[in-house]
């Protein structure tokens, strides 16, 4: 079997915007292959719309450099972007203009057209969850229809990458299941997705590995299987009678935090039912007992060194 390309490639990438300021992003190196999402996260200011507007060729590397499919982003930009869509944070078409029309302008503008193209143009609006709203002024759109339009946009030319700003923001809880069920199938018919979203969760559901991103600087990049094998479970505890017998007992379980008549045991080492049989013969009365698993807003948080 051949390896899997790496089709979006960022090599020791760096961006300053100015030479008193510090780095955006700062020797970051990571790839997206095909039939593979690669999720970043990090807090606003970390970097990640310096990384996709880079890698879409809006702006420069100041040192480093960016791959698409072999292409030199800046040396061979034709060549880099003719397969590659990006849907921008904050979409902006022109107001007055209908979807449908819009579209076929835009596929003009890069070189598609022909009799079909209206038609795939009509498919295309429809894929994104549009359908019925082509003879729409793009202006009347609601913030997460113009993230619809956008990714039809972004779709124009087939491509085999996504650049993708935070396509969930500005979507209902129907549009982000709507969004997450197209870009699995954008998945598995190959495409490279580098997606960015504050939405951690959804990040989670569909990923293949996540990139943490904290002051311009790549901390982790790490299948989310890995991620699961390694992430802290606890056992939160709520006992009506604490005393210091039932401390020490907890403490020899686990790292225990200790507030008013709740317990938290970091990295249990036994079972729930264990935990509990020892406090009950200790004359503890446990009013609740729960395992709870970190999810990656957990992960996300211990990575870069801060609380929940």
């Amino acid at each position: 079997m051949e390896p899997e390309a790496e089709v979006i490639e960022y090599q020791a990438f760096s961006k300053r915007y100015g030479r008193r300021e510090a780095p955006a992003v700062e020797g970051l190196t990571l790839s997206v292959k095909d039939g593979e999402i690669l999720g970043l996260v990090g807090l606003n200011g970390a970097g990640k719309t310096t990384m996709l507007r880079a890698a879409a060729g809006l702006i420069y590397p100041s040192s480093g450099n960016i791959r698409l499919n072999g292409h030199d982003i800046v040396r061979e930009k034709i060549h880099a972007s003719a397969s590659t869509g990006i849907v921008p944070e904050f979409p902006n078409f022109e107001p007055t203009a209908r979807s449908l029309d819009l579209l076929e302008y835009l596929g003009g503008y890069n070189g598609l057209g022909g009799d079909g193209f209206p038609a795939l143009s009509q498919a295309l609006l429809a894929r994104v969850g549009l359908a019925g709203c082509e003879r729409r002024r793009v202006g009347t759109f609601s913030q997460g229809m113009k993230k619809r339009f956008a990714l039809a946009a972004a779709l124009l030319a087939k491509p085999r990458n996504l650049l993708l700003d935070e396509i969930l923001n500005g979507l209902d809880p129907g549009g982000i299941r709507f969004v997450r069920r197209l870009l699995l199938e954008l998945k598995a018919e190959g495409c490279a997705i580098l997606l960015s979203s504050h939405i951690l969760s959804e990040v989670e559901s569909v990923a293949d590995r996540i990139a943490v991103i904290h002051h311009g600087r790549l901390l982790e990049c790490i299948p989310l299987k890995e991620i699961y094998a390694s992430r802290e479970v606890r056992l939160r505890l709520t006992i009506r009678n604490p005393g210091p017998d039932i401390a020490r007992y907890l403490s020899t379980v686990g790292e225990v935090h200790n507030e008013g008549n709740t317990f938290t045991v970091s990295q249990p080492r036994q079972e729930v039912w264990q935990v509990n049989h020892e406090l009950v013969q200790r004359g503890a009365e446990v009013a609740e007992i729960r395992t709870e698993t970190e999810d990656l807003e957990g992960y996300f948080f211990r990575t870069i060194g801060e609380e929940l």
